[in-house]
């Protein structure tokens, strides 16, 4: 089945090229949808379209087996590219908020669109090799976190009814043409927190009259360095940023209010709720020592689930990865991104893994290895400067789902 790689190698390539110079923001993936439906029903597949607005669902049956859900996700960010790629995206789009912003793929969601539609295309054109059904899923608006839940309420139990396991891959900065995978927990689980203190505002030569929300906000933010520091074991992993800190207007003005943002990233739940108590008690304590005039308030926003991957689901696809990859199979390290992947087959009941691809030019990473400066000198996701080549990357990812799925659905 893999040798059908070099029949559809050009066109996927083109299409990935096509997909990575039109990006698309979150819930704005019209035209990368659009693109996906001529692909699959190109291929044959029953299709679903406006799943949880933009989701794109493909069924394709072949007898009695086990069903499969392979997912890719398909949205991009507002990111100026700075790749140099003659492919580059030079495409702007309005977000949520009104504005008018830089669209790229730094993140690599082209390179998982492309490569699932190749695995169809590979799987579709070979029945005898396989039986069951798979289900080709194109989730939207995995970056902002929501994507996977509104493909959920948007009924897609009732799509595909009988799904035993789920599975899904992310292209990494690291060597192309390496897989890795991981069992237990391998994507961490991700809270912003809005955090607004207030104060009582007065003409800066005043400050005697004025509760200051500003100095607030600081005592908070060198406080918060503690958490992690001091209340978090030293076997867990855990991180904790104050990304934002916006307040007043001018020199001489103390304002009344202060807003932080935040982003926690834990490995399990106990941590988790560790670390929002410590900072809920933290807050509110700075906020009494400050003599501040109003209870501060706390919104916990963009919340992506802990990725927790089944270990014989993880088990099954490592050995199949290793059967075809041989050395290229690797243990992929934790990583302390996040995504909402595992909300699908949460919400299904079935068990799931998560595996890493690389998307590096092996030899440009093996000069900066060697040279101590990986973390310098390869750009990461969400990087404006994240280009992942072309192959053996999009080789790699399509061989992956297509050996992952035949676990299950090989005769």
């Amino acid at each position: 089945m893999l040798a059908g790689l070099d029949r559809i190698r050009a066109a996927q390539e083109d299409l990935y090229r096509n997909l990575h110079q039109h990006p698309e923001l979150s819930h704005q993936e019209h035209r990368t949808a659009a693109a996906v439906v001529g692909q699959l029903e190109q291929a044959g597949l029953e299709v679903h379209t406006g799943v949880g607005g933009t989701g794109v669902v493909g069924v394709l049956r072949n007898g009695d087996g086990p069903t499969v859900l392979l997912r890719a996700d398909m949205d991009a960010l507002p990111v100026r590219e700075a790749t140099g790629l003659p492919y580059a995206s030079t495409d702007a789009a309005t977000d949520l908020d009104g504005v008018e912003v830089p669209v790229m793929h730094a993140c690599g969601h082209d390179v998982h669109v492309a490569c699932l539609v190749g695995a169809v295309q590979l799987l579709a054109g070979r029945p005898d090799a396989w039986r069951g059904t798979v289900v080709a899923l194109f989730q939207p608006a995995e970056e902002t976190g929501d994507g996977a839940r509104g493909m959920v309420d948007d009924g897609l139990a009732g799509l595909v009814a009988g799904v035993d396991v789920a599975l899904a891959q992310h292209v990494l900065a690291f060597p192309a043409g390496l897989v890795g995978t991981r069992a237990g927990p391998v994507l961490s689980a991700a809270d912003s927190v809005r955090i607004t203190v207030h104060g009582r505002g007065a003409h800066g030569s005043m400050p005697h009259a004025a509760v200051d929300p500003v100095v607030l906000a600081a005592m908070i933010v060198v406080r918060l360095q503690t958490v992690v520091a001091r209340e978090v074991p030293p076997t867990e992993t855990a991180v904790l940023t104050v990304g934002s800190i916006q307040a007043g207007t001018k020199s001489n003005v103390i304002p009344d209010s202060a807003q932080l943002l935040l982003n926690l990233r834990t490995y399990d739940d106990a941590t988790r709720t560790t670390m929002l108590d410590a900072i809920r008690r933290i807050v509110t304590a700075e906020c009494q020592a400050s003599g501040s005039p109003r209870d501060p308030e706390l919104e916990l926003f963009d919340r992506f689930p802990l990725t927790d991957n089944d270990p014989a689901t993880t088990a099954t696809v490592a050995a199949a990865f290793t059967a075809s990859f041989a050395e290229r199979a690797v243990s992929l390290p934790r990583q302390s991104a996040s995504e909402d992947f595992s909300d699908l087959p949460t919400a299904l009941g079935v068990p799931y893994t998560y595996w890493g691809i690389g998307g590096v030019d092996p030899e440009s990473y093996l000069r900066a290895e060697q040279a101590g400066r990986v973390a310098q000198d390869i750009p990461v996701n969400h990087s404006a400067a994240f280009a992942p080549v072309l192959q053996p990357t999009l080789d790699t990812g399509t061989q992956a789902l297509v050996v992952a799925a035949l676990a299950w659905l090989a005769r």
